[in-house]
Order: structure tokens, then sequence, then C-alpha cells
């Protein structure tokens, strides 16, 4: 994985930006440690950040087509990399490395943008055509890699984070009213198209962007769509089963050290199972990494959320599967310390201590000798793994399910910081519905749970993505989701209910697939979500660290507040009666948000506007 930027200004030249290109590079070193590069003509800059996993000698960029014109920088991981190669070598390519670098740019020679739809990965690039002076970004059909970028009055600007556009010296960090509201109401997550500043956007997944003197245009290359389900029960149990295991076995390849995530939850149980029969086979053993929080074992509480703690499940796949093991503790003071970095590594106000801590625990795997780990995220939006799945009384009630009440968040408001918030909140939450495709033969069941399978996708799993690239490439550290595969997502997404939810349960149909390769006690456990710590220490270390927020006359984020709301709340934090966002955050990730608020707001000289 790496991180890339550039700037394309077809008025004055690109020349004069090139101070911001030396920055982009150095915003960007903690994606990209092992490499650096960069390439420039009249109208364009490219930089690239390379963290290398393949080819290290063959894959450097940026990279040139054989006669110069084409230059290539790229983000990401090809899985059908060997397929694509094997097709254009019979139409004449050659190949100087192994790099799947390479076969990108030799497809997009070959098939210019139509090349875009047929590749397997998580990616964000840009291509830059000299001769036609075009401009191409490109993002991957689900977004797990980012890409930002920004008009300027002379082309574009873009990178791989806000930070790295924020280096042109014609970008501002000016927040107006949607993104305060965004911030507020929304946060941690964001409309899929937004960067919170207000020149700043996203690059929409499975789109590609094209810039010209002339114009910006914006191209869909994939989207999600309603089909008919023909598979029987058992059919779909033997498909999910086998789509899972190719999109694990793909993301294996690898020339640097590889690890799995293990929380002894079904996800990540399946993809350390079949990384280490993978290992097995050519003798040798698979690392596995779990995060817990000191005296975790004294302070746990269940919940309708949480309902038990990973230990004893973690212990009985480590043991059954015969992994190396690492078990990484972080003390509060630590995650508390960390929501600093972690805000820099989002370059927003994020998930509060659920990215801290992951923050820290990417570090620890890093450091411990992995630059690549396989991760369980995504199968819960896709196989219908949350409550909100579950619970009628939520599942068609209106707005996000994992953020339910604008009413407890405007209550924590100043008066008068943000208008119309509920009409806010509502209008994303009905585009997204909007968005979803649907068959006329539908039941209403099965219409509304396309309408959850997008919410998620573009919501919460968004969110949860930005998390995880964010953080983990913060110590240059690959994560590759397996369950984010387009081909299982569009599976799913066309798969009945009640197929989905077999035996009634959460992801029944992923629990029947793999009911013979797990042990009884982890096919069966009752979904539990990344571990949060529940020490009254780090509560209290929040709470003081409000308090001196609150003591600052020149805080933006105090301004925001009602002091005696959030002093209320910090008296009595166990008085919400459920989640702020998802599933783990609470009283002590609220305060954790306006710390990280206040960090955010001062980092990035923000102007609200």
């Amino acid at each position: 994985m790496c991180g890339i930027g550039g700037f394309v200004d077809y008025q004055r030249g690109a020349a004069r930006y090139a101070p911001a290109a030396q920055r982009m590079k150095r915003v960007l070193t903690p994606r990209g440690p092992d490499a650096a590069g960069e390439y420039g003509d009249t109208d364009a800059i490219l930089v690239h950040r390379r963290l290398i996993v393949i080819d290290p000698a063959g894959g450097r960029q940026p990279m040139s087509s054989p006669d110069g014109n084409t230059v290539l920088v790229y983000n990401g991981e090809l899985y059908n990399t060997e397929e694509i190669r094997r097709d254009l070598l019979a139409r004449g390519h050659h190949f100087a490395g192994h790099s799947d670098t390479e076969v990108l740019l030799h497809a997009f020679l070959e098939w210019d943008t139509d090349a875009f739809r047929r590749l397997n990965g998580i990616f964000a690039f840009a291509v830059w055509q000299k001769e036609r002076r075009r401009l191409i970004l490109c993002r991957d059909r689900l977004g797990v890699k980012p890409l930002f970028f920004a008009r300027t009055p002379g082309g574009l600007a873009f990178g791989s984070t806000i930070g790295t556009v924020l280096c042109h010296p014609e970008v501002e960090p000016d927040v107006d009213e949607d993104g305060l509201r965004t911030l507020l109401l929304l946060g941690p997550a964001r409309p899929p198209a937004a960067g919170v500043f207000r020149q700043i956007d996203a690059l929409l997944p499975g789109h590609y962007a094209v810039l010209t003197p002339e114009r910006l245009t914006d191209h869909t290359y994939w989207r999600l769509e309603a089909r008919a389900h023909e598979d029987d029960t058992e059919t779909t149990i033997a498909r999910t089963h086998e789509l899972i295991c190719d999109a694990a076995r793909r993301q294996l390849v690898s020339d640097v050290p590889l690890a799995c995530f293990l929380s002894g939850g079904l996800d990540s149980s399946i993809l350390s199972m079949l990384a280490a029969g993978d290992y097995a086979a050519r003798g040798q053993t698979l690392n596995t990494w779990s995060v817990d929080y000191r005296d975790n074992d004294k302070y746990f509480t269940k919940s309708a959320f949480q309902p038990n703690s990973d230990d004893v499940y973690i212990k009985l796949m480590a043991d059954t599967l015969h992994t190396a093991h690492h078990n990484v503790v972080i003390e509060p003071e630590a995650l508390c310390a960390a929501l600093l970095p972690a805000t820099d590594a989002r370059d927003l106000p994020g998930m509060a201590d659920v990215d801290s801590s992951l923050l820290l625990f990417c570090a620890a795997v890093k450091k411990g000798g992995a630059t690549v780990c396989l991760s369980g995220e995504c199968a819960d939006e896709l196989f219908g793994g949350y409550p909100w799945y579950h619970r009628e009384d939520i599942l068609f009630s209106e707005g996000f399910p994992w953020s339910r009440s604008v009413d407890l968040r405007l209550s924590l408001l100043a008066p008068d910081v943000v208008r119309d918030g509920e009409e806010f909140v509502r209008a994303h939450y009905l585009d997204a519905c909007r968005r979803a495709d649907k068959l006329p033969t539908d039941s209403p069941k099965d219409a509304r749970m396309r309408e959850m399978f997008v919410l998620n996708l573009d919501w919460f799993m968004a969110t949860l993505l930005d998390r995880k690239d964010r953080m983990s490439m913060y110590s240059g550290l690959e994560v590759r989701v397996p369950f984010c595969d387009h081909r299982i997502v569009e599976y799913a997404y066309n798969m009945p209910w009640h197929i989905k939810a077999l035996d009634g349960r959460e992801k029944g149909v992923v629990r029947r697939a793999f009911a013979r390769e797990l042990p009884e006690d982890i096919v069966w456990r009752k979904k539990s979500p990344y571990p949060k710590t529940f020490h009254p220490a780090y509560t209290r270390l929040c709470a003081d660290y409000v308090r001196r927020i609150f003591a600052d006359s020149t805080s933006l984020a105090a301004q925001l507040f009602d002091h005696r709301a959030v002093e209320r709340l910090m008296e009595q934090p166990d008085s919400l009666p459920e989640p702020w966002f998802g599933q783990l955050m609470r009283a002590p990730q609220i305060l954790a948000y306006i710390i990280q608020l206040d960090c955010w707001f001062k980092q990035y000289h923000v102007r609200l506007v």
C-alpha cells in the first residue's frame, strides 16, 4: 500500500507547486515509509510514497509507459493480477517485473478506462496522459482505499488523505454549515462524496473522474444492481463458502510478512483458519494478533451490543489453528493520549478510542514484524450481522440505525450552533435509501433489507473502512479486507433475507458455510463487536481533558457545546439509553470525540465560514 498525491494546473503551470509537492510527500510518509518518487512536467506533478509489499525492485512509482507519455501513481492491491497479466501477454505486452502496478499500467494502455471494471482489488490511483493533458482518478468499488480532491483555479489537487490535498496553497481549511452539521450530527460518519472541508470532495467508490483543460467529469464503472437470486439454500451456502475462500486465497499473496487479526469472532476466525491452512501447507506458522485492555476482565460490562468478551474464544482459535498468537494490552492513559495522533491519522475527528485503540494496536503489530494483515471487516454489513437488522422496531424506523437520536446530539450543543439539523440528517438518510436498487417482486421486508444494505455499505461500513485504512497506514501496515470483494458484495445484496439469516441468526448463511471447519463454539457465538475499554480511569481522563478544553477561551470546540449538558453526562456516564454512534460509542466516547474535535480544529487551523 502507498500514498499518492498531485496537482494539475493548466493555466499557470505545475512548477509553481514544487514546494507543495514536497509537503505532500512528507504528509504521506506514514502511508509509504519505504520509498518516495515524483514526476513533473509543464501541467502536472505526481507524488508517491511506497510501502513495499510486492516486487521491491520492479514496483517503483511513479511508473511510466514505455513511451513516457502515460504516468501512474497507485495505492492498493490487485487480487487478479495474474489473470490480467496473462491476458495482456497474449495481446503482446511485455513486463519488466511482477508488480501489480505494472499490470495496472499496461491494462490502462490496452483498454483505457474500460480496464477499471476488470480489476478485482482495493485501490485508488491517478493516471496522467501528458500528450492529451488528461488526468484520470479512480477508486475501488467499495471505497476501501481513500481518494480526495479539490478543484483549483487552474485545475485540481488530489491525494490519499485530506491533509495531502490541503498542501495545495489554494485549498483552505474552511468548514461551512454542511461541514459543521456533518461533524456534529453525523460524525464520525460523513456523506460518501464529502471531505468535510468546504473545497474538498471524496471520489465516490466505483467511480472515476476525468480532468481535461475544458472540464472535470465524473463516471460510474460499478454499482450494485438488484437481480433475482436463483440459487436454492444449499447452493447458496456452497457459493458463499466458495466466494469467501477465493477472496481470502487471493489476498494471501505477499512478498513481506503477513498476519491475521483474530478476535475469536466468526469473521476473523474464518480468515485465520484459511490463512493458517495456507501457511501450514508451506510448512510455516501463521502469526495472529488480538487487542485487549488493562483490567477488562474486572470491568467488562455485558450489553445487547457486546454480550461477551473475546479472550476465551481467541485462545480456542489460536490453539485450534496452532498459530503464533500475540495479545496487545492497552493502558487507559495510552488510549486517551492516542486520541490526538488518531485524529491526525484520520484527518478528522473519528470513532474516538475505537480509533485510538486500533492505532496503538496496528503500531504494535507493525513493530512485531508484520507488514500485511487480513481483517474481518464488512461481513456484518453484507450478511446482517448487526442488531439493527434483527430488531423490527429499528429495521422499519426512519433514520440511521447506528445513530438514532438527533435530539441527543442537539441536546449537547450550545444554542443555535446548527440549523435544520433533523432535516439535514433526514435528507442524507433518504438519499441513501433511494440508491437501493430493487426488484418489483421484492417483498416489503426484502425491499427494506436492500435499503439497509445500502445504508450500511455507504455509511457505516465506509466509516469502519476509513478507520481501518487510516489507523493501519499511519504505521505503514497494510490491512486487507477479503469480505469486501465485490463478488461477495453483489451475491449478498441479492440473497433473500430468509437465507441470509438462516436458523434465525445473524450471518446465518456464513455460519452454515463454515460449520464443519470451525469449532462449534465459534460458529454459534453471538456476534460481539471490536472490543473497547470499560475502565473508569479512561472515563475520568477524558472528562478531565474536556473540562480543560471548556476552560480554554480560544477553543472552537468549547464554543460548540452546552457545558452544563456535557457536565451532566460526565457525572452520569451510564445515563445514555443506547449508543451515541454504532455499538460502542457511549458517554466516554462522546467526551473523546470532543477531545478529537478540539485537536482537529487547532491542528488544521480550521475556520468556520
